[in-house]
């Protein structure tokens, strides 16, 4: 059922649109290389094809889950052969590209560069983060979304119908339909295995008779869903970036689903307990300082216990960051600090608060033998010193603002009195 052209191909409009880059290579058969970003499902090979039938290329496939440079530098030279005794133009089409080491990704650039290949890679992970620099500016990067229900609707009746398909022998009721969309999750291959496996199930009932795929025989066939989610791959850091934010809103549903996705994804639980360590402190603080307290314990049992049984600390742990107050006062804080460094704003630590514990120290002006002596707090009221500790480049610096949530209010009102002592303004 692969589309044999672009106006076939289900989805990806932005793509097929008159004008568009695609259409350009396809109807002008202009010699450029494209980097395919997107999903499983979503027709990168069938666009790589396409793209060789329309324009009459040969079509040669390099799998990087089993090639390595030598069947990059073969695939590349069979090319270079075949156009200098006047044969076709190559397409040269690179399945899961990101799976190539930087130096089989370098062996890809001589193709390219010259022109001997078409070279069309497909990838699922962001591009920026696993493709080389040289390749990535060399190629056209076009990204594919994921299909709609609506779209894989479409690839499931045409798969009924098409002589290449089922061709209309077998009936789809319309609740097991929506029922192989829905486990499809915008995979259009999945779509058409879940198809096949119905299809198998419903002949085997149907007898003498004309087969039907009704909701129960979808089930049986499709008995659970993957659920779609590469650990290693751009869904990665979707999720666990979903997961994150949905702590940092406070909805607990929602940052369960997302711990739930990668548990059954088989998640690095160790991971998402270094996140959640993260979190209580960057979006947490001192606004629920045991937050810190409660990710950390979770991560040490993580490293204790392990999986399965470590899901449910991991399951409290997130309920727990979720419902608390927010503040991410100590992230800004230190945000801001760090900024001011990388500005120049350093300045000479105050004479006062140099070490003196060292012979010289006091000729030098340091410590006791400052312009103005070092005061221990201790023997202040209050315990706090009227005393300057900042450098004079950034003396007027408020760098923590707490704010008025959870534990963090009242110690708010304390940080705002004892800043006022320090500096003398109280």
């Amino acid at each position: 059922m692969r589309p044999r052209t672009l106006d076939e191909l289900v989805g990806q409009e932005q793509l097929r649109a008159p004008g568009s880059p695609l259409r350009q290579l396809v109807e002008g058969d202009q010699a450029l290389s494209l980097l395919l970003w997107g999903p499983p499902g979503t027709g990168k090979t069938t666009i790589a094809s396409i793209v060789s039938q329309q324009t009459d290329r040969r079509f040669v496939e390099v799998s990087a889950v089993s090639a390595g440079v030598k069947d990059v530098r073969e695939a590349i030279d069979g090319a270079r052969r075949e156009l200098a005794r006047g044969g076709r133009e190559t397409v040269l089409f690179v399945d899961e590209v990101h799976r190539f080491s930087k130096a089989q990704q370098d062996a890809l650039l001589p193709g390219v560069e010259n022109r001997w290949v078409t070279l069309i890679a497909a990838t699922t992970e962001n591009p920026f983060f696993s493709v080389i620099s040289p390749l990535l500016s060399r190629s056209l990067l076009l990204r594919l979304e994921s299909l709609t229900d609506v779209d894989v609707r479409r690839v499931v009746d045409q798969a009924l119908a098409d002589e290449r398909g089922l061709d209309g022998q077998v009936v789809l009721e319309d609740d097991a339909a929506e029922h192989l969309v829905r486990l499809a999750g915008g995979d259009a291959r999945r779509s058409l295995t879940y198809l096949e496996a119905a299809a198998g199930g419903a002949r085997l009932q149907a007898g003498d008779g004309k087969p039907v795929i009704d909701l129960a025989t979808a089930e049986t066939a499709v008995d659970v869903a993957a659920v779609r989610y590469d650990r290693q791959g751009d869904q990665h850091y979707d999720v666990i970036s979903a997961f994150i934010k949905s702590i940092r809103g406070s909805d607990a549903d929602a940052a369960l689903h997302y711990l739930a996705r990668m548990f059954e994804a088989g998640e690095d639980p160790r991971f998402i307990a270094r996140r959640l360590v993260i979190s209580a402190s960057e979006d947490i603080g001192l606004a629920d300082p045991t937050a810190l307290q409660t990710a950390v314990a979770a991560a040490q049992a993580v490293q204790l216990i392990g999986m399965p049984e470590a899901r449910i600390n991991l399951s409290q742990a997130t309920i727990a960051l979720a419902v608390a107050p927010k503040s991410n006062a100590a992230y800004v804080a230190i945000n801001e600090a760090q900024a001011d460094v990388r500005a120049g704003k350093v300045g000479p630590v105050p004479p006062h608060l140099r070490d003196g514990h060292y012979a010289g120290a006091k000729k030098l002006g340091h410590a006791a033998g400052a312009p103005e002596p070092y005061i221990y707090a201790h023997d202040e009221p209050f315990g706090i010193a009227t005393q300057q500790y900042l450098p004079d480049v950034v003396a007027d610096a408020a760098y923590y603002r707490p704010t008025e949530l959870g534990a963090e209010a009242g110690l708010k009102q304390r940080w705002e009195r004892v800043r006022r002592i320090i500096r003398g303004e109280a």
